[in-house]
């Protein structure tokens, strides 16, 4: 099974390509996306943080476990600070700004074009996952100062489990 990668990886920087056809591969690469999520435990993996660079992420906001296959961003809507962390970036939590209402256009595991869309966790889920898929890791989304001490921290302490 693959592990979830950690800050520094270059998967985590790395624009994802889209997935051409829906084949077993992609179908099993679903699920065991959705067994790590679960196992993390988090509401989210995007496949770059098990290191493959793929348009492909799952979540689970509290409704059951969802596929997003290349994704588009349709619609966000207003503005709300919530304290936001990440899987490969484990042990630390930020104040993040982030569009309260997020709506994106996908394809399933089925093949089926579907829209997920919502506010609060589900609105965050979408964009933090989205962004991971264009190569941007949570700490981008810091200002200036505090991506600065955050990255201070971190090489600092590193993650927890790490052996420093």
């Amino acid at each position: 099974m693959n592990e979830i990668v950690t800050f520094g990886h270059p998967a985590l920087i790395t624009k994802s390509s889209d997935i051409v056809e829906i084949d077993d591969y992609i179908v099993n690469l679903s699920k065991k996306m959705i067994d790590i999520m679960y196992e993390a435990p988090g509401v989210g993996l995007a496949a770059p943080q098990i290191g493959i660079n793929k348009n492909i992420f799952v979540f689970d906001s509290g409704e059951g476990p969802y596929v997003a296959i290349n994704p588009k961003m349709e619609k966000k809507e207003g503005e709300i600070v919530f304290m936001e962390g990440c899987l490969s970036l484990p042990g630390y939590y930020w104040d993040i700004e982030r569009s309260e209402y997020a709506k994106i256009s996908c394809i399933n595991e089925q093949g089926e074009e579907v829209i997920y869309e919502g506010e609060d966790l589900l609105g965050r889920v979408l964009q933090h996952e989205y962004d991971h898929l264009k190569g941007r890791l949570l700490i981008k989304s810091l200002k200036r100062k505090a991506r600065k001490d955050a990255l201070r921290e971190i090489s600092l302490k590193g993650f927890p489990g790490d052996k420093i």
